[in-house]
């Protein structure tokens, strides 16, 4: 057989300073951009009316059946319930309108 028929193995990779700045400086600008993003969403400002944060002073424990749909008609009939949901989901830091029997849910003040 051929020796030049064998193909040669790959030389590992070697960065140059320079070329270590710029992997560097990409995965400073990916961070950078993460953070961003993610301060740009904790940040966003409120509409519909509010006016600032929701503050807690009543809380409710979430029953078998319970939605929070129903939680918010049950504790702010006059305000829209899609509102309130909103406002009980921010306050709370869930992640969606599920909740769990057992589970304690602040409300938002009037």
């Amino acid at each position: 057989m051929n020796s030049s028929a064998r193909p040669h193995p790959a030389a590992p990779v070697r960065l140059t300073r320079r070329g270590r700045v710029v992997v560097v400086g990409a995965v400073a600008l990916v961070l950078l951009a993460g953070f961003w993003t993610g301060a740009r969403h904790g940040a966003r400002a409120t509409s519909g009316g509010e006016r600032g944060p929701a503050v807690a002073r009543e809380s409710v424990v979430v029953g078998p059946h319970d939605t929070l749909w129903g939680i918010a008609v049950r504790a702010r009939p006059e305000v829209d319930p899609r509102v309130t949901v909103q406002r009980i989901i921010d306050l709370n830091a869930l992640s969606g309108a599920v909740v769990n029997p057992g589970q304690k849910v602040y409300i938002p003040a009037r």
